[in-house]
């Protein structure tokens, strides 16, 4: 698989991540089993994949658990990337930047995944009460003490409903990360990009480019829903967050279904072999050589196919049919975070 470097220090991963959020968390806890996940893990490592996206949140912890059994055997394969910053109540998600639950955030991640380093630590979330800067001062320690190999950010969370007067979605982070980078370097901020949301486009991928900041592009699949394989209406199981998604009800799937009928005609023009998963990451990848695509599966069926993107390359003329399909329709009001 092609490599792409992240961050100032030129992190080495392949061009294709992996997102383990589904194998614990976030989707149907029906579908979460620990053996099919692990076969995914590997499989997706055999196919050049390096770079797993983990959080401490995720399961709570099981997610970090599982991957401590690929790391334990497959430690040379796995560029680890993990997140703190937000903790588990009943029924509730809090974020906490103390300077002291970081430091003992990252020991017991260390412990899960079985590994003495972690080559990328995200902030998943700032605390409101605690100056941003106090927590990343307490991250860049860690790197010091030689726990982690680079920091990064995730602007996953950020709600459409709270656009900046300018309408740029991505405003507050900027800011964030201008403050943050004054105390440590960002190696890599994470956010949602996708033919279906490409609003990181305008200024946030900008800014990573003019700073040699690594973009990991989360959801580059939008959920599933640019694979072309979910159908209006089919309904999602009660525990799965897109049963409550404005943009997965039946209307707003049906009206989208331009995006995937767009990606299947540049699928085709390469071959019968190539899926509109492939070049909706094909898309993702061709956004800049500091971009990484991370989609989530626990399947290891698509683990492999995503990982073929890779080696697909769309012409000028694919880049500007994408460029010219409708804008996703949506009716956005609040989101999951």
């Amino acid at each position: 698989m092609e490599r792409r470097t992240i961050g100032a220090t030129a992190l080495d991963v392949g061009a294709i991540g992996l997102g383990c959020m589904p194998m614990s968390w976030g989707y149907s806890r029906s579908e979460q089993r620990g053996d099919r996940s692990l076969r995914a893990v590997h499989a997706a490592l055999d196919a050049g994949v390096s770079l797993l996206d983990t959080a401490d949140m995720y399961g709570p912890f099981t997610n970090e658990l599982l991957l401590g059994r690929v790391l334990k055997e497959r430690r040379a394969d796995v560029f680890v990337s993990t997140k703190c910053g937000l903790l588990v109540g009943d029924g509730h998600v809090v974020a906490s930047g103390r300077p002291e639950y970081v430091r003992r955030a990252c020991d017991a991640s260390l412990r899960r995944l079985q590994t003495d380093v972690l080559d990328l630590y995200l902030l998943h979330r700032a605390d409101p009460e605690v100056p941003v800067e106090e927590t990343w001062g307490a991250m860049a320690e860690l790197v010091a003490a030689g726990k982690v190999r680079a920091l990064g950010l995730s602007a996953v969370g950020v709600r459409r409903t709270r656009r900046s007067r300018t309408g740029d979605l991505y405003e507050g982070t900027i800011r964030q990360l201008t403050r943050v980078q004054q105390v440590f370097p960002v190696a890599a901020i994470q956010a949602e990009l996708s033919v279906w949301a490409p609003e990181a486009l305008a200024r946030l991928l900008p800014w990573c480019a003019a700073r040699g900041v690594g973009l990991l592009a989360a959801m580059p699949l939008g959920s599933g829903f640019l694979t072309g394989t979910l159908t209006p209406g089919g309904g999602f199981e009660p525990d799965d967050p897109r049963a409550r998604h404005p943009r997965f009800t039946a209307e707003m799937m049906a009206a989208n279904q331009p995006l995937v009928a767009g990606l299947r005609r540049v699928a085709a023009r390469h071959g019968d072999a190539v899926t509109t998963a492939q070049v909706a990451l094909a898309w993702v990848l061709a956004q800049g050589r500091h971009v990484v695509p991370v989609p989530g599966t626990k399947r290891e069926r698509w683990a492999v196919e995503n990982a073929g993107a890779a080696g697909l390359r769309l012409t000028a003329g694919d880049l500007a049919e994408l460029a010219a399909l409708p804008a996703a329709r949506e009716s956005w009001h609040e989101r999951p975070a």
